[in-house]
């Protein structure tokens, strides 16, 4: 006859597992949960690379026209004074800041198109912060500018352009164009909030690239400004994104605690504008 099989031995419960079972783990303190739902925000937004990149390459075209065509025509002409540089070594980090600005303006088009997909309201009903959305949101659009600011810097350096190589001043290079880039793309959401409509963002964004670019000294310095156009110039946060990048990659006089104090507080108030907002557009 044939045996009978043995009785599987039972295993003790493990005193952890089952505690476990009978109590929930502790939730993590806020301050630890918001920088990890920020953190997984941006990298979403991020992925999206990774499926299109040829937004990078085309975006690459303007800045490197502004570099090739106005930066050296106008370094012939020597008809704006520029503290004894090179017109072409002045126009760089303006364009820079050009060239995230308009990545970074029209961001809400990205979230309008959330909505009408679902996926806004999807987000919505998780437990993570409106603000911690907006913040992944603002930071993204940061990080796309920043890598056009490498392309920007790239070309720049093959025109001869006498740019900084210190590791620390790159940094504060990076952290200058992604707080400029968080304000803006908060902008362009905050806007999104009012309009509610993709053309309508599109109108408005469209008609204030250019005010905001030709407003800031981004391609002339103040003292050349008429009175009206250097208060405008004043309250302009691209104004203090250029002076801060011509400070760092070029060694001119700046006012680099005042330029990162500006572009701080307008990246915050960006994105407490565009989270009371946030909700609106789920309606």
């Amino acid at each position: 006859m044939s045996e009978v099989p043995a009785a599987p031995r039972t295993v003790s419960a493990d005193p952890s597992s089952i505690s476990l079972l009978l109590r929930p783990p502790e939730p993590r303190a806020g301050w630890r949960v918001l920088p990890a739902r920020v953190v997984a925000m941006c990298a979403v937004e991020l992925q999206k690379l990774s499926h299109d990149r040829t937004e990078l390459y085309t975006r690459a075209v303007q800045p490197a026209l502004w570099l090739l065509i106005f930066g050296q025509t106008f370094t012939r002409i020597k008809a704006i004074p520029t503290e004894g540089i090179p017109y072409i070594d002045y126009l760089a980090p303006g364009i820079i800041a050009q060239s995230a600005m308009f990545i970074a303006i029209f961001y809400g088009i990205q979230i309008i198109w959330e909505r009408d997909a679902g996926v806004l309201n999807k987000l919505l009903v998780t437990p993570t912060p409106r603000s911690a959305l907006t913040t992944g949101k603002a930071f993204a659009a940061g990080v796309k500018s920043l890598i056009q600011a490498v392309v920007v810097i790239v070309i720049a350096a093959l025109l001869g352009v006498s740019l900084t190589w210190n590791p620390l001043k790159l940094l504060g290079v990076g952290a200058i164009v992604i707080l400029g880039s968080a304000f803006f793309s908060c902008l362009s959401m905050t806007i999104a909030g009012i309009v509610l409509s993709r053309d309508r963002l599109m109108g408005i964004g469209q008609a204030i690239t250019m005010p905001l670019f030709f407003g800031s000294n981004a391609l002339y310095p103040l003292s050349v400004m008429p009175g009206w156009l250097q208060a405008v110039s004043k309250v302009n946060p691209l104004s203090y994104e250029v002076d801060a990048l011509r400070g760092l990659l070029l060694g001119t006089h700046a006012h680099l605690a005042l330029d990162f104090g500006v572009l701080a507080a307008a990246a915050a108030l960006g994105i407490t504008a565009a989270s009371s907002l946030l909700g609106r557009l789920a309606r």
